[in-house]
């Protein structure tokens, strides 16, 4: 089902033929699917380390802390344990590490080799968390979960990147931080349906269904094609042709084709990408696959997505309203990412990029001058039901803020920036810089939380003021510019021109 002549033109004036197909739209839904891994995995793992049950089992330290009534005057600190936190932060770690790996399979195999891989090591982590009898066993589960994740993350967001046209490339590639939404809200609904469970192994069924996405990730891998990037990249010249035209939905692609293959042709003379990624020409790329995920991070959504019902349940909801209130946030996540997909090749991406920071800055403000006003320094205040639904709602629209900003486009831009030379590079150091980060904040959340109280959410609205000025200034509108030639965004820029002339 072709497109009916949509022409797809670049920012230099070039018209492509054909346009988004039924074809495009299926693999791109099979492959976005590789975002359901690390969604289930963000939202599983607050809602686990939250049951008691299982922290009585692997954490008895901690379990033992929030029924000890001499703990109750310091009510931020019940949570506070570098193992309960290494539970939730080695899968980053891990995930920080594979994607380097995934960056040689990308390149050389393929982006569904990569991918099939991915699936395949997440299934049998979730397999051993899910009869995990100790905290090796666990910690080992989440570690091979960790590598299913830096291998989706690298190549699933290129894949989207290259299939999809250049006029609804944003929206298709959104369709990863879909897939991460739903994912997140999935796993809040499972907690809030194992946490009753008689007999307390509720856990085990929430860590093992992430077999679930596991299994669809690893075969829908084997269902996909790859994209005649990749193709062409491995030196299938008439394949990748004909690949072409068929996600097109056109015979006439000589024009792209024609692009795309002198792109790969530059790229093949580039004998180290590692290297290459470090000249000036590439310095904006660079730049920004490193500090749009590091800001990613540092917008302090982890702090929501990991540990939502660990943090509503410090802050005084009860057990079964704090694992309501996290799928209440999850579904708010799901929807404003379904408005970024609406709204990202018709506005760009610098307007979500810019009120998503302005909505998420007032709203962290808000919340941390809540809890400081109706929590108290030592947590000892209890929160009225209205106090409660205050706070829950300016959470959400914190969480509506990132879903259809800083969520999304933290994917989206860094693998549509970059040329073909140095794609598979910079998006290994865009998911390893995420990961890193991640894995960071994952680890010291809750002594963070402990020492800093509500102070944590004034931390992290510093680094959104940061984040929205260098969005300001030095990131450009990549809407509706052919993949293949986004060097001419970086050179009518007013500051990376300097650097871009030699293109």
């Amino acid at each position: 089902m072709a497109g009916g002549g949509i022409a797809v033109q670049s920012a230099g004036g070039r018209n492509y033929e054909g346009g988004l197909t039924g074809f495009v739209i299926t693999t791109c839904l099979v492959a976005a699917m590789g975002g359901l891994l690390f969604g289930y995995d963000l939202g599983i793992s607050g809602g686990v380390t939250s049951m008691e049950h299982f922290l009585k089992k692997f954490f008895p330290s901690v379990y033992k802390k929030q029924h000890n009534d001499s703990d109750k005057e310091n009510a931020y600190c019940k949570f506070d344990s570098q193992l309960l936190t290494l539970f939730t932060s080695s899968l980053y770690l891990a995930a920080l590490i594979a994607c380097f790996f995934a960056s040689v399979v990308t390149r050389v195999y393929g982006r569904k080799a990569s991918m099939s891989f991915g699936g395949f090591a997440f299934l049998i982590g979730a397999i051993i968390n899910g009869v995990a009898s100790n905290i090796i066993m666990l910690i080992v589960g989440r570690l091979l979960l960790g590598v299913g994740v830096g291998f989706a993350n690298q190549s699933v967001p290129v894949f989207l990147s290259e299939m999809a046209p250049a006029k609804v490339r944003g929206a298709l590639n959104i369709g990863f931080q879909m897939a991460i939404t739903i994912g997140i809200l999935i796993a809040n609904l499972v907690n809030f349906g194992t946490v009753k469970i008689s007999g307390g192994w509720g856990w085990r069924v929430s860590l093992a269904l992430a077999a679930v996405p596991a299994v669809m990730m690893t075969v829908g891998s084997f269902l996909l094609p790859d994209t005649p990037n990749s193709i062409l990249e491995r030196g299938h010249t008439l394949k990748a042709r004909n690949m072409l035209a068929k996600i097109r939905g056109t015979v006439n692609v000589d024009r792209e084709f024609q692009d795309l293959y002198e792109a790969t042709e530059a790229a093949k003379r580039v004998e180290h990408p590692w290297r290459n990624i470090l000249q000036p020409k590439y310095r904006p790329q660079l730049v920004c696959c490193i500090l749009i995920p590091f800001f990613q991070q540092l917008t302090g959504i982890n702090v929501i997505m990991f540990y939502a019902p660990v943090l509503f349940k410090t802050i005084g909801f009860g057990d079964d309203a704090s694992l309501m209130s996290a799928v209440i946030s999850g579904g708010v996540n799901v929807v404003a990412t379904a408005v970024s997909i609406y709204c990202v090749d018709k506005f760009g991406r610098r307007i979500l990029f810019l009120q998503g920071g302005m909505q998420m800055l007032i709203s962290q403000i808000l919340v941390g001058v809540m809890i400081a006003l109706k929590f108290g320094l030592n947590g000892t205040a209890k929160l009225s039901k209205a106090d409660a639904d205050v706070i829950l709602f300016l959470i959400c629209l914190y969480v509506a803020a990132f879903a259809w900003s800083w969520g999304p486009l933290g994917w989206l831009v860094p693998s549509e920036i970059c040329p073909l030379e140095i794609r598979s590079a910079a998006q290994a150091i865009n998911v390893s810089v995420n990961m890193l980060f991640t894995f960071i904040i994952a680890q010291v959340f809750l002594t963070m939380l402990c020492h800093m109280k509500f102070g944590l959410f004034f931390f992290f609205a510093g680094f959104v003021v940061i984040m929205t000025i260098f969005v300001f200034l030095f990131v450009p509108e990549t809407k509706n510019v052919p993949i293949e030639e986004m060097g001419s965004v970086w050179k009518n820029h007013w500051f990376w021109c300097k650097y871009c002339q030699d293109y």
